[in-house]
């Protein structure tokens, strides 16, 4: 029980530490987003989109989640991977 308990958090742990150290993803979904973080964003950074509980942001300079880091963003996510979908 305690397994389906951690699954879901270690999957997420691994997503942000892939964020942090790769460019991969085209864009970035950070969660909970502070108005701090909004209205200092890194030069750049577009918003791509925002709800109420996140915002994905999207920057052609490479570093983009240690710069959101950086600026106070918590929690920074990949957004926009293609996964196994065919193009």
């Amino acid at each position: 029980m305690l397994m389906l308990a951690v699954l879901p958090v270690a999957w997420i742990a691994l997503l942000a530490g892939v964020m942090l150290v790769s460019d991969a993803a085209p864009a970035a979904l950070v969660v909970l987003p502070s108005d701090d973080l909004l209205n200092h964003l890194p030069e750049g950074v577009a918003i791509l989109s925002a709800t109420p509980v996140s915002v994905t942001l999207a920057a052609r300079t490479p570093g983009l989640a240690a710069a959101l880091y950086a600026s106070g963003a918590w929690l920074v996510l990949p957004a926009g991977l293609a996964g196994c979908t065919p193009r």
